[in-house]
């Protein structure tokens, strides 16, 4: 079911795809495709494809680094409801900053970046904790046996919205395995906050498995974009 990150075809192509394949994974486990969120990753792309993307009805698109997605949203700052999730990890230094342009950052994995996004002045910012689902502390995310120190953290932060659970599936497993257990995260988050119900998980090789357990929210990048160039 999932897609092939090396599919041909143009721009068009390969977003009428992606949309077949989620709506195919949605409906085999009984559920809705328009639950579903696709994000599509713009990493390393430039400004004009997010453009191209916006004409062609996508309206959330993702980026994993500061600077460029700093770039990116002032040269397009005039694509009205077009909304930037941040899914990459996140400097502390400059969550501040991120915080201008992003609509949504997939990456609260501490209590330094979480106290860097707070805000007074009324607005929201929709906020992901990310989960680490190996044992390698190096990887991003919190340790799933803090999740709920972290999710209290971002509960009583001013400006800060929890939308549910954030990860990456590791590659040494299935991934379905992998979401399963992320699945069984966000229920124990979801006994703290109700209404903290998404689970951002998926990406272009793997987003039929996150879709069978639960995935509100995927981050798909080049089985839509195609292959990335390099960092500029």
């Amino acid at each position: 079911m999932s897609s092939d990150p090396a599919v041909g075809g143009d721009l068009a192509d390969r977003l009428a795809r992606v949309a077949a394949d989620v709506e195919s994974a949605a409906r085999a486990v009984g559920r809705r495709p328009e639950e579903i969120t696709t994000i599509v990753v713009t990493k390393f792309h430039p400004a004009e494809l997010v453009r191209d993307l916006y004409e062609r009805g996508v309206r959330d698109v993702g980026e994993n680094r500061h600077q460029e997605a700093q770039v990116k949203a002032a040269e397009l700052s005039d694509l009205e409801g077009l909304r930037w999730h941040f899914v990459g990890q996140l400097q502390s230094k400059k969550a501040r900053q991120a915080r201008r342009y992003a609509a949504a950052v997939h990456s609260l994995d501490r209590s330094s970046v979480v106290d860097a996004l707070s805000s007074d002045d009324g607005t929201l910012l929709d906020g992901f904790v990310q989960v680490n689902l190996t044992d390698d502390p190096s990887r991003g995310g919190v340790p799933v046996d803090d999740v709920e120190s972290l999710v209290e953290r971002v509960l009583s932060t001013p400006g800060l919205r929890l939308r549910g659970v954030m990860a990456v599936a590791p590659l040494d497993e299935p991934p379905r395995a992998a979401f399963a257990r992320l699945r069984r995260v966000s229920d124990r988050v979801r006994s703290l906050a109700p209404e903290a119900q998404d689970i951002s998980a998926g990406m272009s090789p793997d987003f039929a498995e996150a879709i069978a357990e639960g995935a509100t929210h995927l981050r798909i990048g080049t089985a839509i974009t195609g292959m990335r160039p390099g960092p500029r």
